[in-house]
Parts: C-alpha cells; sequence; structure tokens
C-alpha cells in the first residue's frame, strides 16, 4: 500500500518497524560506496593487455611518423580513423588529444571566455553577463566548470526523449545564452537517449547568439548494458545540413573504455571549430601523448574490437544494475514514496525520492556508512529546488556489495519518508 494512504496507526507501525531495521544497518559499521562512477577492477582488468602495447619494436603510426617523438598537434591517423568509425563521424573532422575530454571541455569553455571562439563578437568575459542551458537532472562536473567562470546556469528539464527542446529554442532567443551542456545517449544520470526529434531540432534551431555552443558529450556512446549499441547520429553533418555546421562542440573518450586514467579523448566539430581550437592548443602544447595513442589502435584494432570490449563491460555491469532496481522494486516498489530509471547503458541510476527528503536519505545514509552522491549534485550549484533527487553509481563495489548497499539505501528512503509524514 502507498505510503501516502496509511492510517495514521498502520504508519506508526511501520515507521517502529523501519527504525528498528535502520538501527540494525547502523550496527554493521558499513564502509560502501556508491558516488563516483568508476570503472570496477573487473572492468579495468580488460584492458591490461595495453600496459604492454605498443611494444619496444612499434613506435611508427600509419604514415611512418616516430610517435616518440614532439609533433601532430591532431593525433595519429591511426586511432582517429577507428574512432570516427566508431562514432559516425568523418575522420577529417576529429582530432585525438591526451587522456581527458572534461579538460577540452574546459578548455573550450575557458577559450571562450577569455578570447572569444571563432563566430564570437567579443571574448565572453565582457559580455555584460553569459547563461548556460544546464539540462537536469546532469552531469555535476559540467556544471562546476559553467560555475567557475560565473555564469549564469538555467535549468530545463530532462524528459523522456531528451531535454526540454521546446524551452531550449525558447532560452536560445536570447543573445547572451551562449551555449548548453548535454549527454545524448545513455545520460548522466538519466540514462537517457536524446530522440532523432530533439537532435535535429537543436541542430536546426535559431539562436541569437552567434557564437552558440552546444558542448555534445557522447561520453556513453557504446556503454551499452545490452548486447544492442544505440543509434549515434552525425551531429556534425546533420547541422551543415542545418545551416549551422558550427554548432556542435562533439567529444568522447576511451576512459571509462579501458584504463580510465590513461585514455585517449576526442573532439570532433567543423572545420572552423577546430582551426580555432588548434590555433590556441598549439600555442599551449606541442602534441599529445602518441605513444598512448598508438597502443588504443593496436589493442582496438577497428571499431568492432571496441564493441566487443563493451560487451564485456556490459557483462560485468548489468548484474549490478540488475541488483539495483530488483532492491528498489522488492523494497520501495509497493509504498509509492520513489521512482527510478532503469536505463539500458550509461553509469548511473536516477533514484527520486519524497519531495523535502534527498538531502536526509543522504544523512542517513552516511550515518549507516552508505556513501552517496550528495543530494542535489546533478542540479546547478548543487541545489535541487525539489530536494529528491539522488545519483546511484553502482559500477565500481563489487556485486554483493552493491546489494548490500542498496538494501540501506531503501531503508534510509523509508525512514525518511516516514519522518516526512510525521511518524
Amino acid at each position: 500500500m502507498s505510503l501516502l494512504e496509511l492510517e495514521h496507526n498502520e504508519l506508526e507501525q511501520l515507521a517502529a518497524d523501519v527504525r528498528s531495521r535502520y538501527e540494525e544497518l547502523k550496527a554493521r559499521n558499513l564502509d560502501l560506496d556508491l558516488t563516483r562512477g568508476k570503472p570496477s577492477s573487473e572492468q579495468l582488468d580488460f584492458s591490461n593487455e595495453l600496459l604492454a602495447l605498443p611494444g619496444p619494436d612499434n613506435y611508427r603510426d600509419k604514415t611512418g611518423a616516430d610517435v616518440r617523438n614532439y609533433g601532430n598537434l591532431d593525433g595519429i591517423a591511426d586511432i582517429r580513423e577507428l574512432w570516427a568509425e566508431v562514432l559516425g563521424v568523418d575522420a577529417a573532422n576529429l582530432v585525438a588529444a591526451d587522456a581527458s575530454s572534461l579538460n577540452i571541455m574546459f578548455d573550450l569553455i575557458s577559450w571562450s571566455y577569455s578570447l572569444g571562439n571563432n563566430d564570437s563578437e567579443r571574448p565572453w568575459c565582457r559580455e555584460e553577463t553569459v547563461k548556460w542551458i544546464c539540462p537536469v537532472p546532469g552531469y555535476d562536473r559540467h556544471f562546476s566548470i559553467t560555475e567557475t567562470f560565473g555564469f549564469e546556469m538555467v535549468s530545463v528539464p530532462v524528459l523522456e526523449d531528451g531535454p526540454d527542446i521546446a524551452a531550449i529554442e525558447s532560452l536560445a532567443q536570447d543573445p547572451q545564452v551562449k551555449g548548453m551542456w548535454a549527454v545524448p545517449i545513455f545520460g548522466n544520470p538519466t540514462g537517457v537517449n536524446y530522440s532523432r526529434e530533439v537532435v535535429e531540432r537543436l541542430a536546426a534551431m535559431e539562436t541569437a547568439a552567434p557564437d552558440f555552443r552546444v558542448v555534445w558529450d557522447n561520453a556513453y556512446a557504446v556503454h551499452t548494458l545490452t548486447d544492442e549499441f544505440p543509434d549515434n547520429p552525425d551531429v556534425l553533418a546533420l547541422a551543415a545540413e542545418k545551416g549551422n555546421p558550427n554548432r556542435f562542440w562533439y567529444l568522447s573518450s576511451t576512459s571509462k573504455i579501458t584504463h580510465a586514467g590513461s585514455g585517449v579523448s576526442f573532439f570532433a566539430s567543423s572545420k572552423e571549430n577546430l582551426d580555432w581550437y588548434s590555433s590556441i592548443a598549439g600555442i599551449r602544447g606541442i602534441g599529445p601523448n602518441k605513444v598512448n595513442q598508438l597502443a588504443h589502435a593496436a589493442y582496438f584494432r577497428d571499431a568492432e574490437g571496441v564493441r566487443a570490449l563493451m560487451r564485456k563491460h556490459a557483462g560485468s555491469l548489468a548484474p549490478k544494475f540488475a541488483a539495483v532496481i530488483e532492491v528498489l522494486e522488492n523494497r520501495l516498489g509497493g509504498y509509492n514514496v520513489a521512482s527510478w530509471t532503469t536505463p539500458e547503458g550509461g553509469y548511473f541510476i536516477s533514484l527520486d525520492v519524497l519531495d523535502g527528503t534527498a538531502t536526509r536519505v543522504w544523512e542517513l545514509a552516511k550515518e549507516a556508512g552508505i556513501t552517496l552522491t550528495k543530494a542535489g549534485a546533478a542540479f546547478p550549484h548543487g541545489k535541487d529546488p525539489r530536494d529528491r533527487h539522488i545519483r546511484l553509481a553502482p559500477s565500481m563495489p563489487p556485486l554483493e556489495e552493491v546489494t548490500e548497499a542498496m538494501d540501506g539505501v531503501a531503508t534510509c528512503v523509508l525512514l525518511a519518508g516516514v519522518e516526512k509524514l510525521g511518524a
């Protein structure tokens, strides 16, 4: 029966049972963590062959260039062509860099702020204000970047087919709105995929700012939990067809595919955008780690090699996601105190609890030895106006710890719920 429909005596009985269960939970002195979406050791082990690559006698790329030396700001063709096939874009529109695509995102925002980008009338720092569209729930590290530069972050809700595109189209009529964050496939933290209609409208929409950019962070393009891979539209070609060739800054990386701390990142965009990027990146540095790029190309071999590896990841991750959903359904399904996503890929599950209780759930879990991402983290400035959202990240702990942690989280959700109702 719904918690909201219980008679007073029934609610009091449930509250007593839940409090007793919570005291037992605390007495177990747990130390469990469901915070950041890190790959598990098992997942990292899948790519240990990389540690011996490219090998002492293999140091030339397909053009014959020595990857041990300086140069080639765009990255080696071996990995660029392979990854272009993975993403379904033209290799001529893609550069390969060092491990972190987040670094590239920071650079793109920073350089636009301090110098202006190739479509800017002036550096963004000279604008009276800079506004930025933030789909919520969203990726906290995205929001940290725009917060660092003092942007006014405007939230739009993520719906079942992606962010509220009508709201975005309306906001983009303000010349101070310079761009938006986007995680288009298996979104962080909702697991939502942008529909074709949403993608086409983003590519085609009119914007008052000529230098408006969509940061297309396609971090989970191949991170399926099944044997099927999602449709991955070529937004660069689509935007060019719609007359907005410079609309997308497209990011990707191998960070949660091979070794998270030593992967290869990628930036794809129009030639004009890439020329602007390279004109500054070439001052900042001389070139990326091409030895690592050659190692990745040798390890993957081709795009199907990437997909084969991701099926191994799915085999590791899917049982953990299933365990989270099973516990939530068994413990909370009948009480109408929470709802959650059931993603088919990515690294996260979104949990919505009763309005006004997410922070309390986080506090109760912490006191019981279960570390969750702080309530509100998926919103700009860490402030969820309804205080109801919690991001769950089950990838790193062993399966049995995921189940144990989620059982404890369910107890905390119920306890916060009965407290909210005055029991």
